[in-house]
């Protein structure tokens, strides 16, 4: 079984690096693959038996939890929302395994990059984004300014006469 969970690093690393601007990186001697030097996949050491594999998931955390073998990330990263698997004998189809892949490349990804490789599901920070941008330009629309509408002070510079 060790052979196919080594084909599958393999499969997993190729899909990563497959990602518009992932790049390879080795540090704590442990295969990461980062977007924008922020690291969107953990996998693990080559050396080790097993296959280990952490992302960050924001919708489908809970289900990923459900999922044998799969914990929240250790070092205070699973308050975060990312999530490590150590998969010894058997691990999840290479299709779910890609779709986790992708949530975390669109959760670390800058917009553009993250847009290149399709939608995601809208998540609660997204739904409310554009509602606080509409309450923050109501005051100015009103004839107030900005910087009163939100209690901003601003320093009126003295002029030299």
């Amino acid at each position: 079984m060790a052979t196919s969970l080594k084909q599958l690093r393999s499969k997993v690393r190729d899909l990563a690096l497959g990602l518009p601007g992932a790049t390879e990186d080795f540090p704590w001697d442990e295969r990461v693959v980062k977007v924008n030097k922020k690291v969107f996949v953990f996998l693990g050491r080559d050396m080790d038996p097993h296959f280990s594999f952490g992302v960050k998931l924001g919708a489908s955390h809970a289900a990923a939890l459900a999922t044998p073998s799969v914990a929240p990330m250790r070092y205070g990263l699973g308050k975060s929302g990312w999530v490590s698997a150590k998969f010894e004998s058997s691990a999840p189809q290479l299709e779910q395994l890609r779709a986790w892949l992708l949530e975390s490349y669109r959760a670390i990804a800058p917009p553009k990059l993250a847009a290149q490789v399709g939608a995601e599901p809208p998540t609660k920070t997204a739904q409310r984004a554009p509602a606080k941008r509409a309450a923050k330009a109501a005051p100015a629309a009103q004839g107030k300014s900005k910087s009163v509408a939100l209690g901003v002070r601003t320093k009126k510079r003295a002029t030299k006469r």
